[in-house]
């Protein structure tokens, strides 16, 4: 190695010395490395943690005796201005040969011998590589669990503080608590993130997730119910109102038109405005409400509130399906009676299966109860026999 090879050889050592040193201190003061640090781990955690402490350890080991070298070369070039023969040789076995000696990891004592091991070295070069895999298996440790806290961390304070919000809606609402198994289940899956957040269960904080929300559910909409509950009820008895009118106005439409048209069975109106006004009589007025029970309330008004809402749906619904048959024998009347003038205008109207077909749907459509599906096949099949003479 000539001088200047040597000089720019220790230039470029140095600077790699330095930004190594810099990743190091960096690696080590990363958050989740002063936490893993200090905490007291097990599980897959522990496993995972412990190697990459390892690795760490045989970083500084590396870095130690290659920082080592460098110093010793550093030595030798300021021996002189333009060092000699002997300088350059140990200046080129330094940077370049192995001359780095790590000492050896301890073996366990079954793997050990009494005879002494042979040491080989490391060049310089040699030394990075094995810091650097060792740097990168320190860095995958530190982000898988890293992920895990990330992943795991953020929902389980969310229940937590449902379950805080759960806890004080039920003194609130004098409600009985909470079973007990939900907080000794956040207790142990708070104890897992933090001794083994490889080893957290997305499934079990997803179980108690789902729990924590159908209370809490629960327990707000009895809280708001709490705050409305006079307003809500009297608006019931009035949507039941509502109901009563419009399945009277439904039954009032069945008796007018199964006078006209044949109706299946399914139309037939199903009266529940008093069923859904005995319900609602089960439920106490704003002026007898006392004590809990809000929960069991709010389920009870939410179920006959959504019931009165079906039931005028269904009662509009049959109304306007009943005078939607009307409309529909109507518009066949009109179709046969505009077929009838086309074939008295093509001439087929004296003709006698046209006339057959003719009076066949006359007949139906103007005998009551009318049979829809029948007539509209009559008027078919006489429209077809007017087309068809056409052609």
């Amino acid at each position: 190695m000539s001088r200047e090879g040597a000089d720019h050889a220790l230039r470029t050592r140095g600077e790699e010395r330095d930004r190594i040193s810099g990743d190091l201190l960096d690696l080590e003061s990363h958050t989740s490395f002063q936490l893993l640090k200090g905490a007291t781990l097990r599980g897959r955690t522990l496993t995972v943690w412990t190697s990459a402490q390892q690795a760490m350890t045989r970083i500084w080991t590396l870095y130690d005796a290659y920082r080592g070298v460098l110093r010793q070369a550093e030595d030798v070039r300021a021996r002189r201005a333009r060092p000699g023969p002997a300088e350059l040789e140990e200046l080129t076995f330094l940077l370049a040969g192995p001359s780095v000696r790590p000492p050896a990891e301890a073996e366990p004592v079954e793997r050990r011998s009494l005879r002494p091991l042979p040491v080989q070295g490391l060049s310089l070069d040699e030394t990075v590589a094995q810091m650097d895999e060792a740097f990168r298996s320190v860095g995958e440790a530190l982000t898988e669990i890293d992920a895990a806290w990330t992943a795991f961390l953020p929902p389980l304070e969310s229940a937590a503080a449902r379950l805080d919000e759960i806890t004080r809606l039920t003194a609130d609402l004098g409600e009985p608590p909470l079973a007990p198994g939900h907080e000794a289940e956040l207790a142990r899956l708070r104890s897992t993130a933090t001794a083994d957040p490889l080893g957290c269960s997305p499934a079990d904080l997803d179980r108690l997730s789902a729990a924590l929300d159908s209370r809490l559910a629960d327990l707000s909409r009895a809280d708001a119910l709490r705050r409305s509950y006079g307003p809500r009820h009297t608006a019931l008895i009035e949507l039941i109102a509502l109901v009563r009118t419009a399945e009277a106005e439904a039954r009032r439409t069945y008796t007018l038109v199964a006078v006209k048209i044949l109706l299946p069975s399914s139309t037939r109106p199903r009266p529940a405005s008093d069923r859904l006004a005995a319900d609602a009589g089960a439920l106490p007025s704003g002026d007898a409400l006392a004590g809990g029970g809000w929960v069991e309330r709010a389920r009870r008004l939410s179920s006959v509130e959504h019931a009165a809402r079906d039931a005028l749906t269904r009662a509009k619904t049959t109304t306007s399906a009943l005078l939607g048959l009307m409309a529909r024998r109507d518009e066949l009347r009109g179709r046969l009676l505009a077929t009838q003038a086309k074939a008295v205008r093509v001439g087929l109207a004296e003709d006698s299966e046209s006339a057959r077909r003719f009076t066949r749907a006359h007949e139906l459509l103007w005998t009551a109860p009318c049979d829809l599906n029948q007539a509209a096949d009559a008027v078919d099949h006489y429209q077809d026999a007017i087309h068809g003479g056409r052609r």
